[in-house]
């Protein structure tokens, strides 16, 4: 099966996919895999590995799937491993409540939802949405406690505020490869500059429509009957750590693996080299980064006397993120099937029945294909190359308006985060919402970005 049959079946797959978890309660691992599985072989995966005249070989279903299982985790599962090991210890030793009050006192009680945003937005320059969101996530509860706010509203604000600054400005991969692809990857500054100002449409966007759907649908933490959780005030909580951790210690953790990651984006996008690149470039790794503040993490146990916690903080913390893990994998084997299938290229080598459309072409492909395979990062890349030899025949061929074009890619590239995609296993997880849920909040809030993105990104153009 191919070209329109393909597209057809994959959506009717989702549609299945969907209803068996929200409907029928079938756990998400086991009908992504099932569909997973059935896409593969609709598609006409071979079952066996095959090699043709020319020498290209074409992966089986069992190492396509094995492929998009383990790419996940090698990619994202010790970040996220580590990324919540650092959470939990932060909540133990009260650090996470440390830095709510510290966020709270500079922002203001009334707006927790504006600073989780912003947080995000500028955490997310350096660092995948991903990471971050699993770095962060510590102190968007602990502001939740702090403030009393909806937790729901709280998590979509932070997941939209990262992930706008993650498809739009450098040095994240996506925009740089863009920029390199569409001939202004020499002037990264405007760049930058652009996807600065391409973030303030959908991050007032994304603001109300945090608040809004925070009032429609509670998470998990909102409806406990656990009353340990429903009827501690905030000042009963710090109260229970006796003395919160000082304010530097409290977000080393946090801060350090952050600063690594910046550090490492930097030295190669100034292109240094030698022994010092090599420093900053290990260090800047995610993995790498976590561990160095893991470390920092553990220093805070120890100052705070709760050492002899840390094997059940620890195993604990792997417990409730096995499922996030697996989940979370499964996803990535769905997007690896689709991109093993002809489906990618068919909807490139039809790609000319978009062109007429201008600045809004680059943003219609990205968003097809994101929607399709689900990673953000690969429908930047695929899309640039598309759109880089059209960029006259859209009327995008001046640097401002190729970057201009970098900036629509962009915003297709978050149209929309759904069960294909890592991001949304994180955040719906870490959130504590269902996947039902995770539809409400996380897919129908990003495709509000996306159009809010694309508005300001079209009337810009009007203008550059």
């Amino acid at each position: 099966m191919e070209g329109i049959a393909l597209i057809i079946a994959f959506v009717l797959a989702i549609v299945v996919m969907i209803v068996a978890i929200s409907k029928f309660k079938v756990h998400p691992f086991l009908a992504i895999m099932a569909v997973s599985l059935i896409l593969a072989l609709l598609a006409g995966i071979p079952l066996t590995d095959v090699t043709l005249e020319d020498g290209t070989k074409i992966s089986s279903i069992p190492n396509v799937i094995g492929a998009g299982f383990s790419g996940t985790f090698s990619s994202i599962g010790i970040v996220i491993i580590l990324g919540a090991l650092i959470g939990s210890i932060l909540e133990k030793t009260g650090a996470a409540l440390k830095l709510a009050d510290m966020i709270v006192k500079l922002v203001g009680k009334n707006h927790p939802e504006i600073a989780i945003e912003l947080m995000g937005w500028v955490v997310s320059i350096p660092v995948f949405c991903d990471s971050g969101f699993v770095i962060l996530d510590p102190i968007r509860r602990a502001m939740v406690k702090r403030t009393g706010t909806s937790s729901v509203a709280m998590t979509v604000a932070l997941s939209v505020g990262l992930y706008i600054s993650h498809v739009f400005i450098p040095p994240t991969p996506g925009p740089i490869a863009a920029a390199n692809t569409l001939g202004v990857g020499g002037n990264l500054l405007m760049v930058m500059g652009l996807g600065l100002l391409c973030s303030i449409l959908p991050l007032a966007a994304g603001y109300f429509f945090a608040k809004m759907i925070g009032r429609k649908v509670k998470s998990a933490d909102e409806t406990s009957t656990d009353a340990s959780k429903v009827t501690k005030t905030y000042e009963q909580l710090v109260a229970e750590y006796g003395k919160l951790p000082g304010g530097l210690n409290a977000v080393a953790p946090i801060l350090v693996p952050i600063l690594l990651m910046a550090l490492g984006s930097i030295a190669s996008m100034a292109g240094w080299t030698g022994t010092l690149f090599a420093i900053f470039d290990f260090l800047g790794k995610p993995v790498i980064a976590l561990i160095v503040g893991t470390i920092f993490a553990v220093i805070q146990m120890g100052t705070s006397r709760k050492m002899a916690d840390f094997y059940n903080v620890t195993n604990e913390t792997l417990k409730t993120v096995g499922p996030i893990l697996f989940v979370t994998a499964a996803g990535g084997v769905l997007g690896k099937v689709i991109s093993s299938t002809s489906m990618v290229d068919f909807i490139t080598s039809n790609s000319n029945v978009l062109g007429a459309v201008g600045i809004l072409f680059p943003f219609l492909l990205a968003a097809i294909l994101k929607s399709a395979q689900g990673s953000s990062t690969v429908a930047i890349t695929t899309t640039a190359g598309i759109v880089a030899p059209l960029l006259p025949a859209l009327g995008l061929g001046t640097p401002v308006r190729a970057a201009l074009a970098v900036m629509a890619i962009g915003a297709g590239a978050m149209t929309v985060s759904h069960a294909n995609d890592s991001y949304f296993w994180v955040v719906t997880n870490f959130g504590e919402m269902t996947p039902e849920q995770g539809y409400k909040t996380q897919t129908l809030g990003t495709l509000v970005l996306g159009i809010a993105a694309m508005i300001e990104i079209f009337v810009l153009s009007l203008f550059l």
